[in-house]
């Protein structure tokens, strides 16, 4: 099956109306570090058509930087790469055991700068055409792989105003047991909105950034600024 039109219409719909996230987050010209990542959506029942998803993965506990923190699957560009398309979909594979050639890539969305890590993360969309289990393939980094129903992610119920350290507030979501805040549910929650998805929820609604994620953040000593999540 083809990649639907809700999909499809994230990239034009971001050029017409840049959020104010894409535009205050430019990465510069040569960033130290650069990364990507896979927002891979799929029908949740193949066979019906019923339902919608998206692979999340829940980071090891044990990592240095953004433990225990939901992301996308994704990593730095190796030199053999080619660009973030190729290193968005080895990384897939690597963490989660995504077979590329079941994958439609879709776009390819304008780089963000993460300025804690000094680190361009480029989104990039696509279309799991031939959805096949998935897994942790690396316990030392990855815990949990997760194949989060959209719906699930919209319901206004699961959502709310995150408040962490440095006065930081940004969206997040509760789903499968996951706390998804940072660099992730605010790309979830803009893409949801690029592509008509969106449902009014109360933002008003705030919940704290709990113990497990908040205390390896300050054991860096950063109170300032959120981390890549």
């Amino acid at each position: 099956m083809f990649a639907p039109d809700w999909l499809r219409r994230v990239r034009p719909a971001l050029h017409e109306d840049v959020p104010q996230w894409f535009a205050e987050f430019v990465p510069p010209d040569t960033p130290h570090r650069q990364s990507a990542v896979l927002m891979l959506f799929a029908e949740h029942d193949a066979a019906t058509g019923a339902g919608l998803d998206v692979v999340l993965t829940e980071r090891s506990s044990s990592l240095r930087s953004h433990a225990a923190q939901v992301a996308f699957p994704g990593g730095h560009l190796d030199p053999g790469d080619g660009g973030p398309i190729a290193a968005a979909m080895r990384e897939a594979e690597e963490e989660a055991g995504v077979i590329p050639a079941t994958v439609e890539i879709v776009d390819e969305l304008p780089a963000l700068y993460m300025h804690p890590s000094q680190t361009s993360v480029t989104p990039v969309l696509g279309w799991w055409r031939e959805p096949h289990p998935i897994g942790v393939r690396d316990v030392n980094e990855v815990a949990r792989v997760v194949r989060a129903d959209l719906d699930h992610l919209l319901d206004p119920t699961n959502r709310f105003t995150v408040r962490g350290p440095g006065n930081y507030r940004g969206p997040g979501f509760d789903v499968d047991g996951l706390f998804v805040w940072g660099f992730t549910a605010t790309l979830l929650d803009h893409v949801f909105d690029l592509a008509g998805l969106s449902r009014p929820w109360e933002r008003e609604r705030e919940r704290p950034l709990p113990q497990h994620l908040l205390a390896p953040y300050l054991r860096r000593g950063n109170t300032t600024e959120p981390p890549r999540a």
